[in-house]
């Protein structure tokens, strides 16, 4: 049901306070109406006034008006459907080559729009900060999913376009991640192509000190050569900038940082450290459980009963918890293995926990010197480990605790918006919107 048209202007004059709540600089409300419980139609037009010709700058003559329909951005709950009365003008110039045209204000609309400059940013903004699916942003403006993408999507190429995004970044960080879990066909052929992308992220600290992590690009591929040509592709002045490069212990990566960024410091993420020291603990309890057994965990395995608990840190453990440990451990001597195993792990760990770097520094420092020496086989490769990427490793108390975990959460957004858009198709709609809601197009 169509409510009855509400006139908003008398005896020649608009009103204010309509005008006001429209918020659209050069346009007057002269009639809003309202269709039963859905969208709301709001009849612009732009009051009387002069206008050159663009072609010849002549003043022209009124032509009458066309009416068109924009969407904007909902108001009260409600769609809301612009209706534009453009003036249309005829140029007075016989040998000019523009004989009419039609108003434009490119701060309410561009040209053949079909949805406002304020629509098109508030859907930018509900993606980026309310982490809104397109599909959800098109129900709100009640229009079509391919009208909002193909609205927004050229706004988001020119911000992706200028290279004073990557001005300012000091401290890199790179990661990998799974964008598709199909066909690995490639994309002329109608597959998605690779399914691991290689994402850069922009790690620098502000005055204050603190990371505001920001998604700077994603290239197609897990490999060195990938992210090598992504810093080349940059230049050197942005090469010249990087002083720390953070990284998990991926030796491509590395390649590729000591081949492209001669000045910067590389340096292990803490979090992969903690974790190869968690995987040797699994790895023993495993081989210990296997030689004595002849199978693996079962219910009622003391070993398999605290499988979890391994893998927690020492300080969190309650005095249940440690009680549990003792009577694993005691349950057979060849358990001294796991105890062993652990408390490496554990001191692997507490490098990272200590007041200050410098007594995290000696800490690691002894775990290069021993654990490579140790008679268990999992914790002396750990050690051949840590000492092949030493000078990463103690790059963390180098650089004032420089680590990934920036590079981390962003896969983490990263994942949540996939798993909103049910997933992608198109690997460049894909990048745009990752770049868009990881912070690399707008401040």
């Amino acid at each position: 049901m169509t409510e009855p048209t509400t006139c908003c202007r008398a005896d020649g004059n608009y009103c204010n306070r309509c005008d006001l709540l429209l918020g659209l600089e050069g346009l007057r409300v002269i009639a809003v109406e309202r269709r039963g419980l859905g969208s709301l139609t709001v009849t612009v037009e732009s009051p009387p006034g002069p206008a050159g010709c663009p072609g010849c700058g002549v003043l022209a003559t009124g032509h009458g008006r066309a009416p068109v329909p924009l969407v904007d951005a909902p108001a009260m709950g409600r769609p809301v459907q612009l209706l534009w009365r453009k003036r249309r003008w005829r140029c007075a110039e016989g040998a000019c080559e523009v004989v009419t045209f039609l108003e434009q204000d490119h701060t309410v609309a561009l040209p053949r729009a079909k949805l406002t400059t304020r629509a098109a940013w508030w859907a930018i903004e509900q993606m980026r900060r309310e982490h809104a699916s397109v599909n959800g942003i098109r129900r709100q403006l009640g229009t079509s999913w391919r009208t909002v993408w193909e609205t927004i999507k050229p706004l988001l190429q020119i911000a992706e376009a200028d290279p004073a995004r990557f001005d300012g970044v000091t401290v890199l960080g790179v990661d990998e991640h799974v964008w598709h879990h199909v066909s690995t066909k490639p994309i002329n052929v109608g597959g998605r192509g690779p399914k691991e992308l290689t994402g850069m992220v922009d790690l620098t600290r502000d005055a204050a000190g603190r990371t505001r992590a920001r998604l700077l690009d994603l290239v197609p591929g897990r490999s060195g050569e990938a992210y090598r040509a992504w810093l080349q592709g940059r230049g050197p002045d942005f090469r010249d900038r990087v002083k720390i490069a953070t990284l998990d212990p991926f030796r491509g990566y590395k390649n590729a940082i000591d081949d492209q960024l001669d000045d910067a410091r590389a340096v292990l993420d803490a979090f992969h450290v903690v974790k190869l020291g968690t995987k040797v603990v699994d790895d023993v309890r495993r081989r210990v459980q296997q030689q004595l057994h002849g199978h693996r965990g079962r219910k009622g395995d003391p070993l398999y009963g605290i499988r979890n608990l391994l893998r927690a840190g020492e300080e969190h453990l309650t005095e249940r918890q440690r009680t549990r440990l003792a009577r694993a451990w005691a349950a057979d001597e060849q358990h001294v293995e796991v105890e062993v195993a652990w408390h490496c792990a554990q001191q692997l760990r507490s490098c990272y926990h200590q007041a200050g770097h410098r007594e995290g520094r000696v800490i690691a420092e002894q775990v290069l010197r021993s654990f490579f020496t140790c008679p268990i086989p999992e914790v002396a490769r750990l050690g051949r480990t840590l000492r092949t990427w030493r000078d990463e490793f103690l790059g963390y108390f180098d650089t004032g605790g420089a680590n990934n975990g920036g590079t981390e959460a962003m896969n983490g957004l990263i994942e949540l918006h996939r798993r909103i858009a049910r997933g992608f198709r198109n690997r460049d709609n894909y990048r745009l919107r990752m770049l868009l809601i990881g912070g690399g197009l707008f401040a």
